[in-house]
């Protein structure tokens, strides 16, 4: 069986999902897209073999050409393309964040039902260096987790405000810091001091604060406009010792009486094989009629009401805002 996917969404993200389908994905190939610009959703067909091109996501997902859906659209429209799927029976691959806040999340999963057709993109759950972390991280290793420090910098930030850095940034760390700690974030508070010159309208960096269940307490800066390169960085501190990833980089060149590294542009080549496990795992559970072990839409949910919390701290001077679920 070939599964027929059809992409909503082919800027960075979906034409990089497309290319990773249609080239390194088996039992798979990208039969239609659908982009608001009607110039790019023809390029990215054209790469591809037999690939149509829908006047929108809606009409995509409704095509007989189409067995299964991913959604790397604007966050806005997840909610409602989602809901079309849902209605079309089909499977889909919602881009991260499933919808724009909480109670529009708790509306997907009743529609769903007990359907199992929402995956949600949070690929660093297939990332080999966050696995290869989480096991060095366990307690007979470093001994009980104390204390996690995350950062997250992009080089430039797309258009947003400052709640866009929690809901389209932020959430990667709300869904695989519960997972990696095996505790839900049950706290949060949301601080900034200096924005920077390149922050636009929104305040950057940011730092939150999260505990977990487990009274784990998380430091999460989150600067989107660093300009150095893309940087995922992660440390746990356990009382016997740390664990942490190395420096993202595959080559250090010595030239010039000094050393270099380089860093990506963006978060493509740091996750290329998350995003490959990731696919490949999502049309292998389509194929033989059973759930993925991707993110479902219940852990879509979890990450947007912590999402939720911390845009309440935000808007309210940093105040300490407890999660509930």
């Amino acid at each position: 069986m070939t599964v027929r996917v059809g992409i909503v969404g082919v800027g960075v993200m979906g034409a990089d999902h497309a290319r990773k389908i249609n080239g390194q994905i088996s039992g798979a190939e990208v039969t239609v897209v659908a982009d608001f610009d009607a110039d790019r959703a023809k390029a990215v067909a054209a790469e591809m073999r037999d690939a149509t091109v829908a006047s929108d996501g809606f009409e995509l997902i409704s095509s007989d050409a189409v067995d299964a859906i991913v959604v790397a659209s604007h966050d806005s429209t997840h909610a409602e393309l989602v809901h079309a799927a849902l209605a079309a029976n089909k499977p889909v691959l919602c881009e991260k964040p499933l919808a724009p806040t909480a109670p529009e999340c708790r509306e997907i999963i009743a529609a769903q039902g007990d359907r199992n057709l929402i995956s949600v993109g949070f690929m660093r759950r297939f990332d080999p260096a966050y696995n290869e972390l989480k096991r060095a991280s366990a307690p007979e290793r470093i001994g009980e987790t104390l204390v996690a420090h995350c950062i997250s910098r992009n080089v430039v930030a797309g258009p947003g405000d400052s709640a866009a850095t929690i809901t389209n940034s932020a959430i990667h760390e709300l869904d695989c810091m519960p997972w990696l700690l095996g505790s839900p974030i049950t706290e949060v508070s949301w601080h900034a001091g200096r924005t920077s010159k390149h922050s636009g309208v929104r305040q950057d960096p940011q730092i939150m604060l999260l505990r977990t269940e487990s009274n784990v307490l998380m430091t999460l800066e989150l600067f989107v406009n660093a300009r150095y390169g893309y940087d995922t960085r992660c440390e746990i501190v356990g009382e016997e010792g740390i664990a942490q990833f190395a420096i993202p980089a595959h080559v250090i060149v010595d030239s010039e009486l000094k050393r270099s590294i380089e860093y990506p542009l963006d978060w493509v080549p740091r996750y290329a094989e998350a995003y490959r496990y990731e696919l490949q795992e999502w049309v292998d559970a389509i194929s033989e009629g059973r759930p993925s072990t991707l993110a479902t839409a219940e852990d879509g949910l979890r990450a947007g009401v912590v999402a939720d919390a911390l845009v309440v701290s935000m808007n309210s001077g940093g105040r300490t805002v407890t999660v509930d679920y």
